[in-house]
């Protein structure tokens, strides 16, 4: 095997039923000698296709291809991965096409052609985050709260209609149409592509962090920041380090009366706890035959809850029949010739792949399940949700001491902790027995692409809604009730089987057909309601479909969030309340007095199976996705910009050009150490984006509301972060914004609050950034484990680099946002084993000095951190650059990844 171009014997062709095509076949390989590679994970088998197509190009060398093909021996970290086609939403979206449109009036300032800046790989864009619960309770809801979406966004979607026609291979899904990762599942995947002759696997990855949803139908993608999918469609490559695969072996059957949310819920907290961040994760064994592709799909949505790149499952015959279902039949023959050839086809008979580890998932063990009150991983059984709630809000539950209560403590001291249980709670006000108390479920939505996509668990909370009704039971007043699917899709089925009306009956109508509550767009809480929760201090509870639950998400009123299946999300909502073991303890009364228990309204799995039978039909999904590029009247009314420069507008608060190239030297600058920084927040474990760039709503008290106010903006017409991602005025405002933001340098504060040093003045995060930028003075943040889980928000790398932060000192990074860090030219540094702020008595007031950087490092490298305190004295300790491949090394010292490929297309003339 030498030569420039031995590895192309690898293609040859095969028959399919519309023909000959190409493919680069893997046996190739171990018939020169190579390992088999019918042991390698299914997911390596994917990348290795990917290095083998491309073997000789600019990005991938015969040795690349050589090393991945050993695996799992110790390889190049230059595993360097072009995705076929690129998945965006609209938060996420918005923000790297006006990206993109700053390119281009760059390179235009530059002398050079900006129609250079355009896509290489094909992207779709689904309009699906923007839609927001005003409306609920009523027929109209789902209208009126699209008209309201169409008024709130009119700029940014004008935008989209620019970057239709400005861009080659850029398709958009208007609003109204469904989430784009089920819109992915059901319609776009394809399993395998073919262009130019050749077939390959479809692969993609997305600016949303749950593009994994698509690993369920056996395509390998995942979620990336916006910054390097914009790098991605202008032709930079996936820069991955040496793979690591864990295995999940599944056994068993998941038991009557539990559902797929109840397993991913389970398969969460395990692989937490076991630790996957940054790894591939590959499902495997004789329990995925029982498993149907949409609760496949449900486990792989929430791969960035448990930390992992990825989490496929390989294509088999579920796939297949999940294809024809959905109204692809037409690529079922194309799928199994090629997957089969490839060995990309599993099978209950398969020897068992080599595996970096592998964990066990019994289905036959998972119980009825939720997880809250304030992340994902954090799984309850239902009898333990009360007892959650109250341990995660004991401070602000337990009531006052009285006065002997104090002098028995002067006298005794503080004794053990006590228990915070029914009798601790004394005087404080409980659900069910005044109205609205503490533990009150206050929102009961089913949203979010995690469960709306799977028919059982839809189903499911038809009939049990049906069965509610029958027995007389009705929603609590309190509940705000929503239903927002993820395609048109379910509500054709929901019809079909006459479960719309007893949905509708409880207050769940359908709102809009996107992310609703689960991305922070729950709305407004009933007036009366609101004032009780501000006035009395209330913490309430929201239970719902989605995905996420970190503080402060949800909604800004509502402390804690439940994540649950759907059918469970109608039944906290005929309860109202979570201070009752739901599995056991009446949930209502018939109008005759009887107690109602959940046992008696929840529906059969032949009941929801036999339903399912009835009403689902592939044309359903041909009708419906055969309209969805066309978008209603409100979409095609919208004005549409044409030419191939967008025109900046000074006056919008929507849509700004940023800042970031209108300084581009032609030439990098050598790399600086970092001299005199101060700390501007200093963080706990657990910081989400979430944290540090909201998505949700703005208050008008907020640096980023004062802003909008003094540009002629109300209140009523802030709209949320999210949808403001093309203005970096608003957004460099709200990075580190989020309400429950907790900063050890303000510790008595929530929210965006620090102190400016030396002078301890108290101040919000932007104001003090903008002095510490007036003075000169370099930021950087203190943080604990896990910082920057959640969405694969670019804007918490965009925001923290305006602020002027130059590096993130943490015990651990997620993935995502460690590659939008570098990707923004902010330096990730982990403190090295047995190291933290805490154990280096850290107390964020010091200053810092990062050497090691002067004139270029190497990937990993240690540096050294020089540590001021007040007092004067010093102290160094070493931390390690996570700049983890060389071509991040390349993007640090461009000032970030766009940078270099600006650079580049200004360097070539071609």
């Amino acid at each position: 095997m030498s030569g420039t171009n031995s590895l192309a014997a690898a293609r040859t062709d095969i028959e399919t039923a519309s023909g000959a095509v190409g493919i680069y076949r893997l046996g190739w390989l171990a018939e020169q000698g190579l390992p088999e590679p019918e042991k390698l994970p299914h997911t390596l088998k994917i990348l290795l296709e990917n290095l083998l197509r491309r073997a000789g190009s600019r990005d991938v060398s015969e040795e690349d291809v050589l090393a991945l093909a050993r695996w799992p021996e110790s390889g190049s970290s230059n595993v360097a991965f072009m995705p076929s086609r690129i998945l965006m939403q609209d938060f996420t979206g918005v923000p790297a096409v006006v990206d993109l449109a700053a390119m281009r009036s760059a390179m235009q300032r530059a002398g050079g052609d900006p129609g250079r800046v355009n896509p290489l790989v094909p992207v779709d864009l689904i309009v699906d985050h923007s839609v927001q619960v005003d409306r609920f309770g009523s027929r109209d809801a789902y209208k009126a709260n699209i008209e309201w979406e169409y008024r709130r966004n009119g700029e940014r979607y004008a935008l989209l209609r620019w970057a239709q026609q400005a861009f080659d291979g850029f398709r958009v899904v208007p609003p109204g149409m469904g989430i784009c990762h089920q819109v992915n599942l059901e319609h776009l995947g394809q399993v395998v592509q073919v262009a130019d002759g050749v077939a390959f696997p479809d692969t993609l990855v997305g600016t949303d962090s749950h593009t994994t949803m698509i690993n369920g139908l056996g395509v390998l993608g995942w979620g990336v920041g916006g910054i390097e999918a914009e790098a991605a469609m202008l032709g930079q490559p996936i820069f991955l380090t040496w793979p690591a695969v864990v295995g999940v072996r599944v056994s068993g059957e998941l038991p009557p009366g539990t559902t797929a949310t109840d397993l991913v819920l389970t398969l969460t907290q395990k692989l937490r706890a076991h630790g996957v961040v940054g790894k591939f994760v590959e499902f495997f064994g004789a329990g995925l035959s029982s498993l149907e592709v949409a609760d496949r799909a449900t486990l792989s949505n929430m791969c960035p809850e448990y930390g992992a790149t990825s989490g496929l499952f390989p294509a088999d015959h579920q796939t297949l029949k999940y294809l024809s279902e959905t109204g692809r039949g037409s690529m079922v023959d194309l799928v199994e010739r090629y997957t089969k050839e490839q060995g990309l086809f599993r099978t209950d008979a398969d020897a068992e792949p080599t595996f970096s580890e592998v964990v066990d998932l019994d289905l036959s063990a998972v119980e009825p399940s939720l997880a809250g009150p304030k992340r994902p991983q954090d799984r309850v059984s239902l009898p333990g949700v009360w007892d959650s709630f109250l341990q995660a809000f004991r401070d602000r539950l337990t009531p006052e001491p009285d006065e002997e209560d104090v002098a028995r403590l002067e006298t005794e001291g503080d004794g053990p902790e006590p228990v915070l249980d029914e009798q601790s709670l004394g005087p404080i006000a409980r659900p069910g027995r005044e109205g609205l108390g503490h533990g009150s479920v206050v929102i009961a939505a089913i949203t979010s692409c995690t469960n709306t996509s799977n028919p059982s668990v839809m189903v499911a909370a038809g009939l049990l809604a049906k069965n509610a009704v029958e027995a007389g039971l009705t929603t609590k007043p309190w509940v705000k009730t929503s239903l927002a699917p993820g395609s048109r899709v379910v509500t054709d089925y929901l019809d079909g089987a006459g479960l719309t009306p007893y949905l509708e009956k409880l207050g769940f109508d359908l709102v809009g057909y996107g992310c609703t509550t689960c991305i922070g767009n729950s709305g407004p809480l009933p007036e009366d309601i609101a004032e009780q929760v501000q006035e009395r201090d209330l913490v309430v509870v929201a239970v719902l479909s989605g995905n996420r639950n970190f503080e402060g998400r949800i909604h800004p009123q509502v402390r804690a969030s439940y994540l649950a299946s759907p059918p469970l999300c109608v039944a906290y909502g005929l309860a109202g309340r979570i201070d009752l073991d739901i599995s056991s303890d009446p949930i209502g009364t018939r109008p005759d007095g009887r107690p109602v228990y959940l046992r008696d309204i929840w529906p059969s799995p032949a009941e929801v199976q036999g339903a399912i039978a009835l009403v689902m039909d592939p044309e359903q999904f041909e009708r419906e996705y055969g309209r969805i590029w066309a978008g209603d009247e409100n979409w095609q009314g919208l004005p549409a910009p044409s030419g191939p420069m967008y025109a900046w507008d000074p006056g919008s608060t929507y849509v700004q050009e940023p800042p970031f190239f209108e300084e581009l030297s032609p030439q990098v600058e050598p790399t600086r150490d970092v001299e005199g920084a101060r700390v501007l927040v200093f963080l706990g474990d657990s910081i989400t984006t979430d944290h540090i760039s909201p998505a949700g709503s703005i208050k008008s008290d907020s640096a980023a509301g004062r802003y909008l106010v003094e540009h002629g903006v109300q209140p009523l017409e802030f709209n949320s972060y999210g949808s403001r991602r093309g203005n970096h005025q608003v957004m460099l405002r709200g990075t580190f914004g989020n309400v429950r933001l907790r900063n050890q340098l303000a510790p008595d504060t929530e929210g965006s609050w620090t102190v400016h040093l030396p002078d301890d003045e108290q101040m919000t995060v932007y104001d003090a950034a903008m002095r510490y930028k007036e003075e000169g003075v370099p930021l950087i943040v203190l943080a604990g484990k896990e910082y920057g889980s959640g969405s694969s928000r670019d804007w918490a790398a965009k925001g923290t680099s305006l602020l002027g932060i130059r590096a993130v000192l943490a015990e651990s990074f997620e993935r995502i946002h460690r590659s939008n860090l570098v990707g923004m030219g902010v330096l990730p540094l982990e403190f090295r084993p047995g190291d933290s702020s805490s154990s280096l008595g850290l107390t964020g007031r010091e200053t810092f000095d990062i050497r090691g950087l002067a004139g270029g490092f190497k990937p990993l490298q240690l540096v050294t951190v020089d540590v001021r305190r007040e007092d004067g004295s010093t102290f160094s300790f070493k931390a390690t650059a996570r700049v983890d491949a060389p071509a991040e090394v390349e993007y640090y010292r461009n000032g970030g990844i766009l940078h270099m490929v600006l650079r580049e297309m200004l360097a070539s003339p071609y």
